[in-house]
């Protein structure tokens, strides 16, 4: 089985456009513009300390990562999903994707959580023996094995009423598989 990663954007701003690489002060100029221009939008309804709580996820993932023996190439990952997700092609109200078979990329220069980063990776998120893959980073070979365990979320919750899990999130630490598609 072909497996694609998937980047969701919004169409005005463009793809692969990472808030992470900005200053805090620009990251909230643009999270409030798109409360105010694009309310309906699911990134508008990021409250004011989510750069804040991004940053250090992005940092613990990072060290995790290294750990691992992962080999980064970015100090903050750009963020795909494994195969289609409806939930998140209605992100935006201008949505667009992009579609990027996994052979492109480095395998060395991913990670993987089953659901968000950000929720996964909390700190405050209780070891859960009933989903086992709930607060780890997981290398490529090992998502493999969890998906071929539990399947992906936007299968088996689509509406996210079973948990938080919707999709299976892909940080990218490199620009190379995804450059000619930042123009």
């Amino acid at each position: 089985m072909a497996i694609y990663l998937y980047h969701y954007y919004d169409k005005t701003i463009g793809p692969f456009k990472n808030l992470s690489d900005l200053s805090d002060e620009e990251a909230n100029k643009i999270l409030l513009d798109m409360r105010e221009s694009r309310p309906y939008s699911q990134p508008a309804q990021r409250d004011i300390l989510y750069m804040k709580r991004r940053r250090q996820c992005e940092k613990l993932a990072y060290e995790k990562f290294i750990e691992m023996g992962g080999k980064p190439q970015r100090t903050s990952p750009y963020y795909m999903v494994v195969e289609y997700c409806k939930w998140m092609s209605e992100w935006y109200q201008n949505s667009g994707f992009i579609d990027i078979p996994i052979d492109k990329f480095d395998k060395d220069t991913l990670t993987f959580t089953y659901g968000d980063m950000q929720s996964n990776l909390n700190p405050l998120m209780e070891e859960d023996t009933a989903n086992p893959y709930r607060g780890k980073l997981f290398t490529y070979e090992q998502i493999l094995k969890i998906i071929e365990e539990y399947g992906l979320p936007q299968e088996w919750n689509p509406e996210g009423e079973l948990g938080p899990e919707r999709f299976i999130e892909v940080q990218v630490w490199s620009d190379e598989a995804i450059r000619e598609y930042m123009k």
